[in-house]
């Protein structure tokens, strides 16, 4: 729903739904059968993720970077829009795609890059004061492009700060760059210079500075929320754009599945 918002036109972009392609489950698997415990256990990622839930270390968060590398490859993709805290995953699905290749005597998949139309890769941080911004990073942490204007009101108000600069021009620390940070993305560079002077002299005010970033957060979603409403409220329109995108995902991914088994060496009978 929220690619469609953004403008993807689901005539030159394939939108699909994992789960109706099961294709990439089977990739899934060739992946596993090659990928190693501890380069799986050194991934940033994992680590983050034991460290908040301890009591629930399982296979498919270790293994979840090769099932990344199996939604890229499956299309054999060579250009991957992500984020710059995808990079590391981004470098194992290489990985993964050169092990394979050199396992095969082959030169089947290609090395994804990552893509973006700036120069640098792009990290949005969350709202609670450490890491990236995603709705796997705790709740009032992400920002939805369908989120109501008081519901991002009451998470921007509830982001994490400090106590404040104690000496002029101090560094910022972590929880209050992400801040800026935000506010560099949605707000109007005047705005982000105002508080960026108010902080080097010492006279910031987060809880005006949360204001101003939630009024200009509500601002900026605000097309995309209208858009997510107009869409919703059409059906059969987000039936056939899945419908549409399965089709062509499907033919994409059953064409790499059947060249891959005839690689590894699989017999019909």
């Amino acid at each position: 729903m929220e690619y469609l918002a953004a403008g993807l036109d689901p005539e030159k972009a394939t939108l699909y739904i994992q789960s109706d392609v099961p294709e990439t489950a089977e990739l899934y698997l060739f992946l596993n059968m090659n990928a190693y415990i501890g380069e799986l256990e050194r991934c940033t990622s994992f680590k983050d993720k034991i460290r908040q839930q301890p009591q629930n270390v399982n296979a498919g968060l270790l293994t979840y970077p090769t099932l990344m590398a199996a939604d890229i490859i499956i299309h054999r993709a060579t250009k991957v829009p992500v984020g710059k805290d995808q990079e590391q995953h981004l470098e194992m699905t290489r990985q993964f795609s050169n092990r394979f290749n050199r396992m095969y005597n082959v030169e089947y998949f290609p090395e994804p890059q990552a893509f973006n139309f700036g120069q640098n890769l792009v990290k949005i941080p969350g709202l609670n004061g450490t890491g990236k911004m995603g709705k796997s990073e705790g709740e009032g942490n992400a920002i939805f492009l369908a989120d109501e204007p008081e519901a991002i009101r009451k998470k921007v108000m509830k982001a994490v700060t400090d106590g404040g600069p104690t000496v002029p021009n101090q560094e910022k620390p972590e929880v209050i760059q992400n801040i800026f940070q935000l506010m560099s993305v949605v707000s109007s560079k005047e705005t982000y210079d105002y508080f960026d002077e108010m902080y080097n002299t010492c006279q910031i005010r987060y809880g005006d500075m949360k204001k101003q970033l939630a009024v200009d957060m509500i601002q900026f979603t605000e097309p995309f929320r209208e858009k997510i409403k107009e869409l919703l409220s059409d059906e059969a329109y987000i039936s056939k754009v899945a419908r549409m995108g399965k089709d062509k995902a499907r033919e994409s991914a059953a064409k790499t599945i059947n060249e891959v088994r005839e690689i590894i060496g699989f017999k019909s009978f």
